[in-house]
């Protein structure tokens, strides 16, 4: 930055002054609600009777816990599926759509839609395209000659939970991925256009690596997505007695905090989730000095 945009003598006073409100903001609403989450995961607590202390113990809990385990195990495989399938839909519809054609205003967005519409109303409507008596899709199945398929079934539920949350997240990699693709100098795609390079070595030798930060910014921000899904889980796994055919660890801490108010049991397992997603974090980030990608 240049020395005489920097704020001199009198102006950093000002500077603290008018941030004062919003630093003073996260530091109580960010900091103090992480420290408050720890502290109460040290007691066990049911929201009507005065916190009991307990210590470690709801962490030791955790490891006996059949539900937190099978959520745990659950969310690892929603994330190993999840992941990978948004970047590459996301970097394909980007690159269909990174075209001069008629109309690709409009096609754009359609496809960032599911990132603004209301997900209880996009998972009632995925709902009825699941059900398995009248659903569409298998509705276009049984008219092909097939058998009904039981999609929000427990064999099938973690797919079609998976189709649906891509399907809503392609929007916002795809504006992550356009951006990145518009920033592409054309020169280059030109000068390899003479060299004699077809369409699929101009992809891979000059598209994805000059990608390099787009694929690695989105790929945390799916990772971190995964680890926190819930709405689309929520509304098309519950079954009758209040759980989930396809529980996830954002499902558990709802069910134990606000299902069966443990509230200690809960925050014990918000914890270990926001540790989860800081290692990934960091093993991105080693990744990405490793392979020096500049972000």
């Amino acid at each position: 930055m240049i020395a005489g945009l920097r704020p001199m003598g009198v102006e950093k006073l000002w500077v603290l002054l008018l941030l004062g409100p919003t630093l003073l903001g996260l530091a109580l609403g960010a900091l103090g609600s992480i420290f408050a989450t720890f502290g109460l995961s040290l007691f066990r607590w049911d929201l009507l009777t005065p916190p009991v202390w307990a210590g470690l113990d709801n962490y030791i809990g955790l490891a006996d816990d059949r539900m937190f385990l099978r959520s745990l195990g659950n969310t690892i495989l929603f994330s190993a599926l999840y992941v990978p399938l948004t970047i590459v839909c996301a970097m394909t519809v980007a690159l269909l759509l990174n075209r001069r054609i008629h109309g690709v205003g409009l096609f754009r967005t359609l496809y960032f839609l599911p990132v603004i519409s209301s997900p209880t109303a996009v998972g009632l409507l995925w709902t009825w395209i699941f059900a398995q008596d009248h659903g569409v899709l298998n509705g276009i199945i049984t008219s092909l000659g097939g058998d009904p398929v039981r999609w929000l079934g427990p064999r099938m539920a973690l797919y079609s939970v998976v189709i649906v949350n891509v399907w809503g997240a392609i929007g916002e990699g795809m504006i992550v991925f356009l951006a990145g693709l518009q920033a592409i100098p054309r020169e280059h795609y030109e000068a390899a256009h003479i060299d004699g390079a077809n369409a699929m070595q101009r992809l891979f030798y000059i598209t994805l690596p000059a990608m390099a930060p787009s694929l690695f910014f989105q790929s945390v921000l799916s990772t971190i997505h995964a680890f926190q899904a819930f709405d689309y889980i929520y509304i098309l796994t519950r079954v009758g007695n209040g759980n989930s055919s396809v529980p996830t660890l954002v499902f558990s801490i709802y069910r134990n905090g606000f299902r069966f108010f443990r509230m200690g049991d809960a925050t014990a397992q918000a914890i270990v989730l926001t540790a989860i997603i800081f290692v990934f974090t960091l093993i991105y980030f080693r990744i990405q000095r490793r392979w020096e990608v500049p972000i």
